[in-house]
């Protein structure tokens, strides 16, 4: 027998790569002598790089690069292992919130008028610098609402005020743009494919604009919302004077605080959803080929999970080789049983009882392994 465990991580309490071993590690107890393929994946938010690296055999690239207040923060991304005959170049994955993420920066001083995207530029700075040429860069968890203006400035794109000097940091300042001068951009820009996983379709400005819509859990006000959005329209406009296709209504424009404008604009990303990505990259078509069971899973599994999150991306690989999926979820809430209307064949909760929340987290290796055993000796069962 044939099993591919292909989870998400368990936030807060266990990595996707800990998840597979735990379920590995029950199924093992019952099923001593079945082949399991384990695959760490993502949907290209928080943990994807960790996901990915552990799925290829990579490798974490630590530095030092400019947090959202202009402070040094420690970061890193992914350098992954080689997948495929074709698969001849590296490929890096770069999360926006390892370098630029809102929990850098206290509730106190949440202040998207001001907050840089400068740090992640670094990061892509540094992998361009290594000689890669394929760059997956995960959207999501920033604090910023720049339009990606400080990652254009770290790869050496000039953005000038009316007087020729640089614009300051933050989202305010993009009301003073006047020009972009792209000539000094880091030289092997043009050389590299950037793919971006991005699971908002909110365009750059408007009601459902990065400012209104993000604008206040990074700690705008009504009236920062205002002056995020008309300085991020403004934005739009001289990018498109200068040349640039105008993405600024193009779905995911609005993403991480204008940040998907912005790697369409500098970078010429193409926006696709996080799981498709990730899914693409590890592989994940040819390792379940031949399997008779995939379990998948993460942290929560509800109504939203069928809107691109891991289980889901899962699930329809697996459909397409006609191969049952269990999901394995630390809880399971409201309208869960959306996930079996999509086809998926069963989903079971880990928690064997109540329990304050911390207990949940710090038993959660255990229970997963409970739980992978019960679903194993029930397969065992069916094989008498």
């Amino acid at each position: 027998m044939k099993i591919v465990i292909a989870p998400d991580s368990f936030k807060e309490s266990l990595s996707a790569l800990d998840v597979a071993n735990a379920i590995e590690q029950g199924l093992m107890q019952v099923i001593p002598d079945c082949e399991i393929v384990k695959i760490p994946v993502a949907d290209g938010g928080e943990g994807t790089v960790q996901s990915m690296v552990d799925a290829t055999g990579g490798s974490i690239v630590s530095l030092e690069v400019m947090g959202p207040l202009g402070h040094k923060v420690n970061a890193h991304y992914g350098i992954l292992g080689q997948q495929t005959a074709q698969q001849t170049q590296p490929i890096a994955v770069i999360e926006m919130a390892s370098a630029s993420g809102l929990h850098h920066v206290p509730r106190e001083q949440r202040n998207p008028l001001l907050t840089t995207s400068y740090g992640t530029g670094e990061l892509i700075c540094d992998a361009l610098n290594r000689g890669i040429k394929h760059i997956i860069v995960g959207l999501g968890g920033s604090a910023t609402n720049d339009g990606g203006a400080g990652m254009a400035q770290a790869l050496g794109i000039l953005l000038l005020d009316k007087h020729g000097k640089s614009l300051s940091a933050g989202g305010a300042a993009l009301a003073k743009l006047a020009n972009i001068d792209m000539s000094n951009a880091h030289p092997l820009l043009k050389e590299c494919t950037f793919e971006v996983a991005c699971d908002v379709d909110n365009p750059l400005c408007g009601e459902r604009g990065a400012s209104a819509i993000f604008g206040p859990q990074k700690g705008a006000t009504a009236e920062m919302v205002n002056t995020l959005d008309s300085a991020l329209s403004h934005y739009a406009d001289v990018i498109a004077q200068s040349g640039v296709t105008d993405h600024r209504h193009q779905a995911g424009a609005g993403a991480a605080g204008g940040m998907g404008l912005g790697v369409m604009a500098f970078l010429g990303a193409e926006l696709r959803p996080g799981v498709e990505i990730v899914m693409q990259t590890v592989g994940l078509a040819d390792k379940i080929r031949g399997a008779d069971l995939v379990i998948t899973g993460e942290g929560r599994i509800d109504g939203q999970t069928i809107f691109g999150k891991t289980p889901m991306g899962v699930l329809k690989q697996a459909q397409l080789q006609n191969i049952p999926t269990i999901g394995i979820a630390g809880c399971l809430g409201d309208n869960a049983n959306a996930v079996l209307e999509q086809g998926m064949a069963a989903i079971f909760p880990i928690i064997p009882h109540l329990s304050p929340l911390d207990d949940v987290l710090a038993n959660a290796k255990t229970n997963l392994i409970n739980t992978a055993r019960n679903i194993g000796a029930v397969l065992m069962l069916g094989q008498r």
